[in-house]
């Protein structure tokens, strides 16, 4: 375990007993982890007895490095998800939820025995949120992630709790990132990922058919490469997804590949980046067959990071490939939703995982004709 890890890791310990020995102060009978609110702070959601004791992983904001103790703590969750806070809270008070409840919030998705072969692999985690009614269809949620910071606050929290009033099952997927990202590290979370639901609907209480994945940005790239005939669902026997539903999705990392190929996976000039070798030189568009599942995607015009990677080799190409090959599929072109706004409340994309979510239905019921 890395330096930084440990300190993390000694931070969540102390701060544990603390509420521990607090709690068992308390009346039996009162001893429920409290619900946050958006006025809530960073260190707060930190070290909520729920959050902590559910396992739910919340340290997902940082620049280069991971995020440290003392960053954002005095931050309110308002601050730190912005125009989503609500829904993003919403689905933080799912987890404290479940956890009073006593539902397994979080499941390792590798063996102690495939941890031990690479450590980085208990990073991997699933974070469950049962439906009201059991044996409902489910979505798996992947964040976007930028080097060692993701949006599985601000993005997976807000897509739950709105999936959640939906009435469907959810899952959030934390993948690997960052320092931890090599040889496919991410995508290997995401099958696995797949793996286990399917291997586990019945106990789960879902459909194993006929799910949705439900990606943001980088996790919508991978999200889309689990479409494909080269290294999706069909290369390891599991079911085909109902859709996929994709916020500003990378389509292609254009000239961004070789700062992925020497930085996290070790190339040495004159080494060769072929195609299905990484995700990150998977280009969408250029994979499409008639096989891929039906997908929605949204982008908003204003949308800078994806301008930097050149927008036109992005969403409208995959578009243009769904259509050349058949696949059933929708396309919103936003003019104000920035990258990175999750559900999009106070966007012109406000409201999109509602109709995104019927278009999973109409895409289900397509299928069974």
């Amino acid at each position: 375990m890395r330096m930084l890890e440990k300190i993390r890791s000694i931070v969540y310990s102390t701060a544990a007993v603390v509420l521990l020995s607090e709690w068992m102060a308390v009346p039996a009978q009162a001893v429920l982890a409290p619900y946050l609110t958006p006025d809530s702070t960073v260190a707060e959601l930190h070290f909520n007895p729920g959050i902590v004791g559910a396992g739910f992983d919340t340290w997902d904001r940082g620049g280069l490095l991971p995020e440290q103790p003392w960053e954002y703590a005095n931050w309110t969750l308002r601050q730190y998800t912005g125009d989503t806070a609500a829904d993003a809270v919403a689905g933080l008070n799912l987890v404290v939820d479940n956890y009073n409840q006593g539902v397994q919030v979080t499941y390792q998705l590798y063996s102690e025995e495939e941890i031990a072969q690479e450590p980085s692999r208990a990073e991997a985690q699933l974070y469950y949120f049962p439906a009201e009614e059991p044996g409902t269809k489910y979505a798996l949620v992947l964040s976007g992630n930028m080097l060692e910071r993701t949006g599985r606050v601000k993005e997976c929290c807000g897509a739950v709790s709105q999936l959640h009033d939906m009435g469907y099952a959810a899952f959030i997927l934390r993948y690997r990132t960052g320092h931890d990202l090599k040889d496919n590290a991410n995508y290997e979370d995401l099958v696995r990922a797949v793996q286990f639901i399917t291997d586990h609907a019945g106990e789960l209480g879902v459909q194993a058919e006929d799910y949705a994945l439900v990606g943001h940005s980088a996790g919508g790239q991978l999200c889309g490469i689990f479409g494909t005939d080269r290294m999706g669902y069909s290369n390891y026997g599991l079911p085909k997804p109902g859709a996929l539903l994709l916020a500003y999705p990378i389509v292609n990392y254009m000239y961004s590949k070789p700062c992925f190929f020497y930085a996290y996976d070790g190339a040495e000039p004159g080494n060769y980046l072929a195609p299905g070798d990484y995700y990150y030189n998977i280009e969408l568009a250029a994979e499409v067959t008639a096989n891929f599942p039906p997908t929605y995607h949204w982008y908003g015009r204003n949308d800078k990071t994806l301008g930097l990677i050149f927008q036109p080799l992005q969403s409208p190409a995959l578009d243009r490939a769904l259509e050349r090959n058949g696949v059933m599929h929708q396309m919103v072109v936003y003019d104000n939703a920035p990258h990175g706004v999750g559900v999009g409340t106070g966007t012109d994309a406000e409201g999109w995982l509602y109709d995104a979510a019927d278009f999973w239905e109409e895409a289900v019921a397509a299928q069974a004709e």
